[in-house]
């Protein structure tokens, strides 16, 4: 085989494999649908006092249920501790509504050291302003969740408390259904 076979060959064995390549690499990076609704994320409230309260969530609305945010998934958990004392929960997303930067989840303690509140609804309100988040809560006008009586879902209060700076950040991604 001469020289200019040989590289003509060459040339080409490479350019099929470069596009089988491309080829495999589009495939794996195909456009997945956008989830409906999410609230993600980790942080602290600030607190003069010095309270220990963290925040977690890891709600979503998968795109095929656009119309029902009742049918969001996740869950969401939280601490609140001072000297020493205090209490933390885990609930289960039974709704989550967001629109632009705020969103509403709701769901029900499934665990809790905090004798009477499994199995009582509550729900959380957040406002992402990117590291300077907001948060409210369903029991701020009873003092806790054990006091809260048959809330309904996606209901929260306004976000009134505050992130503390370099804690974490929460995020949302809006919902927007087909109205």
């Amino acid at each position: 085989m001469n020289r200019r076979t040989k590289i003509l060959v060459l040339g080409s064995a490479l350019l099929l494999c470069a596009t089988a390549a491309s080829a495999a690499t589009a495939s794996d990076d195909a456009p997945r649908p956008r989830e409906a609704a999410a609230l993600t994320g980790t942080a602290k409230l600030y607190r003069s006092a010095g309270d220990d309260i963290t925040f977690s969530f890891d709600a979503h609305l998968a795109a095929k249920d656009t119309a029902d945010p009742m049918k969001a998934t996740g869950t969401f958990e939280w601490s609140h501790y001072l000297n020493g004392k205090g209490a933390r929960a885990k609930a289960k997303v039974d709704c989550l509504v967001t629109g632009g930067k705020v969103a509403v989840v709701s769901g029900v303690i499934t665990d809790s050291d905090l004798p009477g509140a499994e199995g009582k609804r509550v729900g959380i309100t957040v406002h992402d302003v990117g590291r300077r988040d907001r948060l409210g809560y369903s029991w701020a006008s009873t003092g806790s969740p054990v006091e809260t009586k048959e809330l309904p879902k996606c209901v929260g209060s306004a976000p009134f408390e505050k992130v503390r700076k370099g804690t974490g950040d929460f995020t949302v991604v809006p919902w927007r259904p087909d109205f």
